[in-house]
């Protein structure tokens, strides 16, 4: 349970991460704030990303992966969640070059990870 735990909080956090560093740039009306009021929603945002990020690496760690590979696999998850989220949220058009940042993702997941395996 707890290996499905930690991956489900990363993808939540990553979502919310999303959210706090990109939403600004979609939403019309958010972008017409001043730049205070568009950083202070960010943290807000942010605020709920470490909610869920912080326990997600002490349940990680707990697992006995390194900080390396809680690293790693964070930033794993944060492309896969990267792609949706570009395409959904902010309509950008798919790009094989995601394909391919992915796959070197995953071959970064493999190599801080081959000792386990």
């Amino acid at each position: 349970m707890k290996p499905f735990l930690f991956i489900l909080m990363l993808f939540v956090s990553n979502t919310f991460m999303l959210f706090a560093w990109y939403g600004h740039l979609r939403f019309g009306a958010v972008a017409a704030k001043p730049l205070p009021v568009i950083v202070l929603c960010s943290w807000l945002i942010a605020f709920a990303e470490y909610s869920f990020m912080i326990p997600a690496n002490r349940i990680g760690a707990s697992l006995g992966l390194s900080v390396a590979q809680l690293r790693v696999l964070a930033e794993a998850v944060s492309l896969i969640v990267l792609i949706p989220f570009s395409i959904c949220v902010m309509h950008e058009k798919p790009r094989l070059d995601y394909l391919w940042a992915f796959l070197c993702l995953l071959g970064a997941v493999y190599f801080v990870n081959r000792s386990n395996f």
